[in-house]
């Protein structure tokens, strides 16, 4: 009898995803659904000064290799603060500091400062799936027990995924965004027929002041994508941020933005804005497109227009959504105005393993009731849509 020997693997922790080959990652990577864990969109935020050690997103990055492949890996940050999560644990924090644990640094694995759905770890085809996850929880246990790192946290989890990492003993905390859904749409009036009489009123009176203001929007999409466009978005970005203070979240250099172009054009989609008189565009959205799925991002202005935010966010980009087959549209962080254009809630989750015995014992007894009532926040907000009854 011939006996079979089990495969030979090496865990390794990487300070630069560039140590990696971009093939190998992106072998695992492509398949996905989300955009956001592909080499070159996580290289980008190293490269550009975005997610780096002086912005208190060191990388952190878990591989697994076998026979010197690449068979898995998880993109992770060490975190000095928990800025640009978009999934606020200040309350954890506080605690831990009541408690007497030190909180950060924490181990963080997420898309930096990109609050969409799917993260996971990357697994190469044909591996056995649950060995390999099993591997990684326990290397990243050891390295937060030896670090004294207070805890572990996923953000924005793969919903299949999750449903893994909590046999492996994480617990899940529900958050929710807000997502259009096409319900088989072939035109922006089928979408608008979905509302109620006044909210459809509503809309095409936002619609109609892009012409009272002689705008129009164009997408620009892949090659007419240029470095010059992507630097003019961070100037509408950077404003827009600049507008909110403290709260304005800007976290990306422009030398973010303008590498997009050559290198990720083919997943960007501008939504400019221009006037009669302009020798550009008077404002601008930002959103990224995988298969059936399409991301808003950031937008920025030169000037007020009625109404602009609306159209070059929502409406426009949901016009290029159906023309397109799309299926989904996370229109980015925040809900005020999403939830009035047809943007239900809906359910997403992070999961969560703490290092200190008694802050882990306290998210055990209390996340299921912090979970039911998010839930019971869902339900209203979505009892609240001015969508017509659905028979």
């Amino acid at each position: 009898m011939v006996q079979q020997l089990k495969p030979q693997y090496t865990v390794t922790w990487i300070r630069q995803i560039r140590e990696i080959p971009q093939a190998a990652w992106d072998e695992m990577a492509l398949p996905l659904a989300t955009p956001f864990l592909e080499w070159t969109w996580l290289n980008n935020m190293e490269r550009s000064g975005s997610a780096t050690a002086n912005a208190g997103w060191l990388p952190n990055h878990l591989t697994v290799w076998r026979s010197g492949t690449l068979v898995a890996a998880a993109p992770l940050y060490l975190k000095s603060h928990s800025y640009g999560e978009f999934v606020f644990d200040h309350q954890w924090a506080d605690l831990a500091h009541r408690m007497g644990v030190d909180y950060y640094p924490k181990l963080l694995g997420m898309s930096p400062f990109t609050p969409a759905e799917g993260y996971r770890f990357l697994i190469a085809p044909d591996e056995d799936e649950m060995l390999l996850t099993e591997m990684m929880v326990a290397a990243i246990d050891e390295f937060c027990d030896r670090n004294n790192i207070s805890g572990c946290h996923f953000l924005y989890a793969d919903p299949d995924w999750r449903l893994l990492m909590e046999q492996v003993g994480f617990s899940k905390w529900l958050h929710h965004s807000y997502i259009w859904q096409n319900e088989g749409y072939q035109t922006f009036d089928d979408y608008l027929a979905r509302f109620n009489a006044n909210q459809r009123r509503n809309i095409k009176r936002e619609r109609k002041s892009l012409e009272k203001a002689n705008l129009r929007i164009e997408a620009i999409e892949a090659e007419d994508i240029h470095r010059t466009t992507c630097s003019r978005m961070y100037d509408y970005y950077a404003d827009t941020c600049d507008k909110f203070g403290w709260w304005g979240s800007k976290y990306l250099t422009r030398k973010f933005f303008e590498q997009l172009s050559p290198n990720y054009a083919h997943r960007v989609v501008f939504f400019a804005a221009y006037s009669e008189d302009s020798d550009g565009p008077v404002g601008m959205s930002f959103c990224l497109h995988k298969g059936d799925r399409l991301y808003g991002r950031y937008w920025g202005c030169r000037e007020e227009y009625n109404h602009l935010h609306f159209n070059a966010c929502y409406y426009y980009p949901i016009e290029w959504a159906i023309v397109h087959n799309i299926h989904s549209f996370d229109p980015g962080a925040g809900g005020r105005h999403k939830k009035r254009r047809g943007f239900p809630a809906r359910p997403n989750y992070s999961l969560h393993r703490f290092y200190a015995p008694r802050l882990q014992k306290v998210l055990t007894n209390y996340i299921d009731e912090i979970n039911r009532a998010e839930q019971l926040e869902i339900e209203a907000i979505n009892a609240d849509l001015p969508l017509k009854e659905v028979n």
